[in-house]
């Protein structure tokens, strides 16, 4: 199994012991990804540290405040080392008022660039206040005219009303650990759409723990019980989902 998302230098347990308890689960892989500053340096020190780690430099939207060519420049050299496998996350976040939408707009624009020159997939957080569509929608409009034929991540796949409008456009679908939730039924459903090439599971740790571990800090292991949900509801046996989305991954980050 992998885990295409989390962040070790944010979870409180000691991080050799995190990856060592996800290795023992079965989580051969795990992309630590960087939030921008000494995040970032962060997240590749943690791939440094361990084989099955992998690092994603850039700058989160809600840290999108005071982006300039310089942070453009440090994410990119970043980028060269050899474990960094992607760019992001960034995006676009309307439900927290840190950054304004235009240095939202102007960060995630720059780091699409990034990825794009460098033909590194890029690793995208979108939220919207309750009820709302519109970082979501700004997002893909932007991914439209902006990524070409970079490859795209959907982190935290949380939109399943353009479940069918990713797959369309070959992006592939992160399911996170709130997909498990009893009020997430649409969202479980959307995990039984996507396409079997273009599907990943993530943790987000030491956010969004399965329902299993809900209450507690997530953590890489923990992918598995995520795992088992989407793979219940596409019909097949966690085995099968665990081929798919190690292969997924494996095409997509290169490990």
């Amino acid at each position: 199994m992998i885990d295409s998302h989390t962040h070790l230098f944010l979870c409180d347990r000691d991080e050799g012991a995190l990856v060592g308890d996800a290795l023992a689960a079965g989580v051969n892989r795990m992309l630590n990804v960087g939030l921008g500053g000494a995040q970032n340096d962060a997240a590749i020190a943690g791939a440094e540290r361990h084989e099955a780690v992998f690092a994603s430099v850039g700058r989160h939207p809600t840290e999108a405040s005071g982006y300039d060519e310089a942070e453009t420049e440090r994410i990119a050299q970043l980028a060269a080392h050899e474990k960094v496998r992607a760019i992001g996350e960034t995006g676009i976040d309307y439900y927290r008022d840190t950054a304004s939408p235009a240095e939202q707009r102007r960060a995630f624009a720059a780091q699409v660039g990034i990825a794009r020159e460098l033909g590194l997939p890029i690793v995208i957080h979108g939220r919207d206040k309750e009820g709302e569509t519109t970082a979501i929608d700004e997002i893909f409009a932007l991914l439209d005219a902006e990524a070409g034929a970079t490859p795209v991540i959907l982190h935290c796949f949380s939109a399943p009303w353009r479940a069918a409008d990713a797959a369309e456009r070959g992006w592939y679908c992160s399911f996170a650990g709130h997909t498990t939730y009893p009020g997430s039924a649409e969202l479980r459903e959307a995990a039984a759409q996507v396409p079997t090439e273009l599907i990943l599971v993530e943790t987000d740790a030491p956010y969004l723990a399965p329902q299993t571990m809900r209450g507690k800090p997530n953590e890489p292991a923990y992918v598995v019980d995520t795992a088992r949900v989407v793979a219940a509801e596409r019909g097949i046996s966690y085995e099968e989902l665990e081929g798919i989305v190690e292969a997924n991954a494996r095409a997509l980050f290169g490990w």
